[in-house]
């Protein structure tokens, strides 16, 4: 394709009609007050809601509404719907113990919980397929736009699978490294090559416990067979290979897809930007990126800057192109770019009722399907890119590596020529950003200490710095939005706790100003002392949510250089608004890795006493750490402290 090709409509427009408007539509401004209050925290965002209540534009928020009750029996992971028996429920209270197949409670559950890990490892494992296959593609040179940005952690990579790199091209590297990763997803040599960067008292857990991952893709396809009615029937059995199938995503298929993003974007460096719904520009055509991959995203960062895109967009009365990004695909261009960053999950429909976006560009995964409807009631285009994930009502654009870059000019000519169909009655922008310091990649942290992990060892031994904690995950209605992250941010650091962030929990952090170095004085003395000396803030970006490995790989630095398991390091993780499978399997793969986690919103699991008494506490005895759930931040802050005190104990400091 090239850029003069048009794109294609999804199979029909999806219109928003006058009369659901009007349904929707609120009129009392107590109401509307009430509303605002219980579903965010971002004073952004609520304006932006107090819009929609009035105008009657539906959000998220308002179909969680509509949803509830909830079924009971799926909520507690006790509805089976495997076979064409079913569908089952388990009721005991109606004689039903057992579904058609026999399945007790435990086994439905945990089959279901399994399913779910799966889905959420295939999820960030194929996202890494695409990337290492574009790397396969920059090496051959027929990946249009591409380049090798950072040869250094290309040839370390190199090194880590046996690929010579003496007296060879990058390019040459390049093919040989992607086809090493590639065969990494089925390998038949049963062990992943980034597994290996884990402590060897980790490494010796997974082998004691029979869950070191031995492939990406057969964890995978295994978990789906043994889920396959008739098939596991040892919920014991299930749910341990529900950590194995996590590790194999953890440090396999996540890893991979962040490692070969930093060779072919860069590695992020330390930078400044800004957050919330005010990025927007009232003068520019606004063009925002979703989703989670950053293939597409980075060509489009080089489009804009075409001169052919800004003489158009000069012709079309704008200044220029302003490019804003939303969930991950946002967070990998903020950590590499600097690319404002317009919200997280829960903003993006607001960004599109702001009435100041021409086009939102989509790849895959925490999209809203019904964001075309959102968009019916405005000016905006949503341009889907992936044959993945094709929206009913978006105008598809047929995205590969080797039309990268006429794609994306493509794209901008699209959102560029829409400017003029801009509203101008219809604009609420509704306050200024606040600034942020993102791109703390391991290699970052590691410079900002003067190129050792020691200072921040000597620190955390000293007790300036309590411990680390990783927050993550996404926004979920059941929580206030941003509430669970910021809450449980600001408990922490007040007790001298450094967080690492990603995704979502990273950009409400940046939203609530914690991302920037003044936010030290929130933090307790030891901590403050630190993030003074090396001018970060006490609340560290990390990246997207496939960059959680990047987490793990920081874990595996600090235990290496201490000789102990991770499981020994006074850490933990913690993820209070998750929603979304990727979220569960990142949680199984810290707690498979050592790593305690604390989960704000209760999963699918208690509808089975035995599966919850597993995750909570017996598989402690497996993998020396456990899951937690507590829906309160600030109750969730003293578990993670009373854990990192007993590590800290643990290990005489």
């Amino acid at each position: 394709m090239d850029e003069k090709q048009k794109p294609v409509l999804i199979e029909r427009k999806l219109e928003t009609c006058e009369i659901d408007r009007a349904r929707m539509s609120l009129m009392d401004p107590k109401l509307i007050e009430e509303k605002v209050q219980e579903r965010t925290i971002d004073e952004m965002a609520q304006e932006m809601l107090r819009h929609t209540l009035r105008e009657g534009v539906e959000t998220v928020w308002d179909r969680y509404e509509m949803q509830q009750p909830e079924c009971k029996y799926c909520a507690s992971g006790l509805s089976c719907n495997r076979c064409a028996m079913g569908p089952c429920r388990i009721i005991p209270e109606h004689n039903r113990e057992r579904g058609v197949c026999g399945a007790d409670r435990d086994l439905v559950v945990a089959r279901n919980l399994l399913d779910t890990i799966a889905t959420g490892a295939a999820a960030h494992s194929d996202h890494g397929r695409d990337i290492v296959e574009t790397l396969l593609k920059t090496g051959k040179g027929t990946a249009q736009g591409y380049a090798i940005t950072d040869s250094a952690k290309l040839r370390r990579i190199a090194v880590e699978l046996g690929v010579e790199t003496e007296g060879r091209s990058d390019e040459d590297v390049a093919v040989d490294v992607g086809l090493g990763l590639l065969e990494e997803f089925g390998t038949v040599k049963n062990e992943i090559c980034f597994a290996n960067r884990a402590p060897g008292q980790t490494q010796a857990i997974w082998e004691a416990a029979g869950i070191r991952p031995r492939s990406v893709d057969r964890e995978i396809v295994e978990a789906m067979h043994r889920v396959h009615m008739g098939v596991g029937a040892s919920y014991v059995n299930i749910l341990l290979h529900g950590l194995r199938t996590a590790l194999g995503d953890g440090w396999g298929g996540s890893m991979m897809g962040t490692e070969c993003s930093d060779v072919l974007f860069g590695t992020p460096t330390i930078r400044t930007s800004q957050v919330n719904l005010g990025v927007l520009k009232e003068d520019y055509v606004n063009v925002s990126l979703h989703g989670h991959n950053p293939m597409l995203s980075e060509m489009v960062v080089r489009a804009s800057e075409d001169p052919e895109i800004q003489r158009l967009a000069e012709k079309m009365g704008a200044k220029g192109v302003n490019l804003v990004g939303l969930c991950c695909t946002g967070n990998e261009l903020l950590m590499r770019k600097g690319v404002p960053m317009a919200g997280n999950h829960f903003n993006q429909e607001l960004v599109i009722t702001t009435g100041a976006l021409e086009a939102m560009i989509i790849d895959y995964q925490c999209i809203f399907p019904s964001l075309p409807r959102t968009a019916s009631c405005f000016h905006t285009k949503i341009v889907s890119t992936s044959e993945k994930s094709k929206v009913v009502g978006s105008y598809y654009y047929d995205f590969r590596p080797e039309n990268a870059y006429e794609t994306a000019k493509a794209i901008l000519k699209m959102a560029v020529n829409n400017f003029p169909n801009r509203v101008p009655e219809k604009v609420i922008i509704p306050g200024q950003p606040v600034d942020l310091m993102a791109g703390f990649s391991v290699e970052a942290i590691e410079e900002a200490l003067g190129g050792t992990f020691q200072p921040l060892i000597d620190a955390i031994a000293a007790g300036k710095i309590r411990g680390a904690v990783g927050i993550v995950g996404c926004n979920n209605p059941k929580v206030k939005h941003d509430y669970g992250h910021v809450t449980l941010a600001r408990e922490l650091i007040k007790h001298d706790i450094l967080c690492v962030e990603t995704g979502c929990a990273a950009i409400a952090s940046g939203k609530a100003g914690l991302l920037m170095p003044d936010a030290a004085f929130l933090a307790g003395p030891g901590l403050r002392e630190v993030c003074k000396a090396l001018g970060i803030p006490p609340v560290l970006h990390m990246g997207s949510c496939v960059d959680c490995s990047r987490i793990l790989v920081l874990l595996a630095e600090l235990a290496n250089a201490l000789g102990v398991g991770i499981h020994q390091l006074p850490v933990a993780g913690a993820a209070p608004e998750w929603y979304s499978q990727k979220a569960v399997s990142i949680g199984s793969y810290f707690v498979a890795s050592g790593v305690y986690t604390v989960l704000g919103v209760m999963p699918k699991i208690t509808g089975s006493q035995n599966v919850a008494e597993l995750l909570t506490g017996g598989v402690e005895g497996v993998v020396r750490a456990a899951f937690a759930v507590e829906p309160d931040p600030e109750e969730a802050a003293k578990l993670i402290i009373a854990h990192i005190d007993a590590k800290r104990k643990e290990l005489g400091l």
